[in-house]
């Protein structure tokens, strides 16, 4: 027995050197790391170990915007900013120059670490390597050229019946609701909204979510977003009490890519039997895929799923914000609604043609994305060094570009915090490479033509229809759930504008 407590007693003093030593070398690689990065401009960091991650995580804790603080060691520090979490070091470029060099040229990667959260989510297939997650560049530019056709210019006008047809729908239930008592919730019905239209354009799926989000596949796609938003939180699913959430996130994701997986296959076999098929973007796909080959199906249920979640939220969120800051600029509305009568007037439809001349929504839009950019970051990697602003960057760096950060910054921008779409008037110089919502370059989003489309169709539907007012208190933060979305919702009372001579009653 004696002997066997020795034995015991050996084996833990030898396991504690081991954890010492390995402890030991640890700090002597985050001292290492230090030292390779301290001379790169960045505020003091809260602890040894931790880096900056307290500061960040303060906020995420109290539903604030972390990219503030980096606004604030912008100001400080200047437009190259290191951040230190743990033993990694990512450099926040807020330079022009910067985004320039990093976004508009092919040879800087998205950074795999960084976008690893989103193959999967709490150990289940999420994004994948779809176009938006995807690292390897070679293989992400096969997948664009198979689906830059169904994205083109020529092929979304055709969209326009359906923008029209949804829109509607949308109209007519906020038209139930428009007494000037009831309190709207319009950040829902968008989201509700825009989750049918990219499932009608893009699948020829009918969700009909505006009626009832509470069907299966709604409610999946809702429980993965807030699983979005907790993935984020370190350890997250580790802890007991998240159990039942993460299952509920797991099990949905596997709805989702199960869906997707019938949905493609339905189209595939109506595409070989020579039946009358929508002409929809997973068409389009199908067929160029069939012309590329060697495209799996796997890799079509990350873009599948990846469409949904980027083609719904990020516009919903920008819609919200739109009418959440109108909600406090008259003027601004008085300019807009007189543009839509003149353009619009009393017309169901809108085609094309409109949009190109409602000139003013569009730099109203733009000045939401350039305050509230649904998607504020992305992400990519240097593997060799680099000069930037005159501060020098390591290889094999982590680089962060922030639109959030830049469209609230003095140096680009004149009263950066003052909503003011003149900023975008033809009269003023662009702001190039500090202005990208929807990134820059190469890889840049594929939906942008489609998002804005479909953003102009509704709300000039909606500043045709109706006088608004948000229901306070309205306290105009921001929340980070992923993507940026209004914190409070966006609530409203609604009246009807004086009527208006309709070309279709019967549709009314």
């Amino acid at each position: 027995m004696e002997a066997l407590g020795a034995a015991a007693a050996g084996l833990l003093r030898l396991s504690l050197a081991s954890a010492l030593l390995a402890f030991g070398l640890y700090c002597c690689y985050i001292k290492y790391v230090h030292v390779k990065y301290d001379d790169i401009p960045g505020a003091p960091r809260a602890s040894f170990f931790f880096g900056h991650l307290p500061y960040l995580w303060s906020k995420l804790k109290s539903n604030e915007v972390f990219y503030d603080i980096m606004a604030q060691w912008a100001e400080e520090y200047g437009p190259i900013v290191r951040i230190n979490i743990f033993h990694r070091i990512s450099v926040l470029v807020l330079s022009p120059e910067g985004v320039k060099e990093f976004l508009m040229l092919p040879q800087y990667p998205k950074d795999r670490k960084a976008y690893s959260h989103l193959y999967n989510m709490f150990g289940v297939r999420f994004l994948g390597n779809g176009l938006v997650a995807d690292p390897n560049y070679n293989h992400w530019h096969k997948q664009r050229r198979i689906m830059d056709p169904a994205f083109s210019r020529i092929y979304l006008i055709g969209l326009m019946g359906i923008f029209n047809d949804k829109a509607e729908e949308l109209m007519k239930v906020l038209e139930e609701k428009a007494s000037g008592k009831t309190e709207v919730d319009v950040m829902n019905l968008l989201r509700r909204v825009t989750l049918d239209i990219i499932g009608k354009v893009a699948f020829g799926l009918e969700l009909n979510t505006l009626y009832d989000d509470q069907t299966p596949f709604p409610r999946a796609v809702t429980v993965v977003m807030e699983g979005m938003a907790k993935s984020r939180i370190p350890t997250f699913e580790y802890m007991p009490w998240n159990r039942k959430m993460v299952k509920e996130v797991q099990e949905s994701l596997r709805l989702i890519r199960r869906t997707g997986k019938e949905c493609i296959e339905r189209r595939r076999k109506a595409i070989q039997n020579g039946e009358e098929i929508p002409v929809d973007i997973l068409t389009q796909i199908l067929k160029n895929a069939a012309q590329e080959g060697d495209y799996d199906d796997e890799n079509m249920l990350d873009n599948f799923t990846t469409f949904f979640f980027a083609g719904h939220e990020t516009t919903a969120n920008q819609l919200a914000f739109t009418i959440m800051e109108l909600g406090r600029q008259p003027e601004i509305v008085a300019k807009l609604q007189a543009e839509v009568d003149e353009v619009i007037g009393a017309k169901r439809d809108i085609n094309y043609e409109d949009l190109g001349n409602l000139r003013y929504l569009s730099q109203v839009l733009k000045e939401s994305l350039r305050l509230y950019p649904t998607a504020p970051a992305t992400v990519r990697w240097t593997g060799t060094e680099k000069v930037i602003e005159g501060v020098r960057i390591p290889a094999n760096t982590t680089l962060m570009f922030n639109m959030y950060v830049m469209g609230r910054m003095e140096r680009f921008f004149d009263d950066p915090l003052i909503f003011n779409p003149d900023r975008f008037s033809k009269e003023q110089p662009k702001p190039y490479y500090s202005y990208f919502p929807f990134s820059l370059g190469p890889r840049s989003c594929i939906g942008q033509i489609f998002a804005q489309m479909e953003a102009k169709v509704m709300m000039a539907k909606f500043l045709q229809r109706f006088e608004f007012q948000l229901v306070p208190p309205q306290s105009f933060k921001v929340l980070d759930s992923g993507t940026l979305r209004p914190l409070d919702a966006v609530v409203c009372k609604l009246k009807l504008r004086s009527p208006l001579a309709f070309e279709d009653q019967a549709k009314y």
